[in-house]
């Protein structure tokens, strides 16, 4: 018989950086390593590390821009069977203004970027990523909301 903790919840935690244009146009980024799937910019929390300063090393790391997030968007509760568990971060990062000129890929990890609008993020995402940032970008006015899967819970239970 285990152990109470061996019931506890061990989750993988990433966390992303939302920029939006004044056109409402998200910023996506090309993983070298994917073929046609695109992502926002961001990553796996390390250990010790908090879900906003992981998102601050990660705009550093792929798009060489020291970026404070701004605020929570969205906590996006997402297991899946190959991760298990998983709670994914969405911050706001704000308008890129003049720091988009600054954007440097380093073409290993990242070889495109493309602003892409909110009714064609189905074209270049994976599911789940295109729900949450459905969801986030049309929640976002009301604060940050938690998502089950990419959907307000409500939603989840429904399907």
């Amino acid at each position: 018989m285990g152990s109470p903790e061996d019931t506890y919840a061990t989750p993988r935690v990433a966390a992303g950086a939302l920029f939006v244009d004044d056109r409402g146009r998200v910023l996506l980024v090309h993983p070298t390593y994917k073929d046609d799937t695109w992502e926002i910019p961001g990553g796996t929390v390390e250990s010790g590390e908090s879900p906003a300063a992981a998102c601050r090393r990660e705009i550093r790391e792929e798009l060489n821009l020291d970026r404070e997030p701004q605020r929570l968007i969205a906590v996006d509760w997402a297991p899946n069977e190959r991760d298990g568990d998983k709670l994914l971060f969405l911050f706001d990062c704000g308008p890129l203004g003049e720091d988009e000129t600054r954007i440097i890929l380093n073409g290993e990890e990242l070889d495109r970027r493309e602003w892409v609008d909110a009714d064609d993020l189905d074209d270049y995402l994976i599911p789940r990523l295109s729900r949450r940032l459905r969801s986030a970008l049309q929640f976002a006015r009301a604060g940050s909301t938690y998502l089950e899967h990419g959907l307000p819970p409500v939603a989840t239970a429904a399907r």
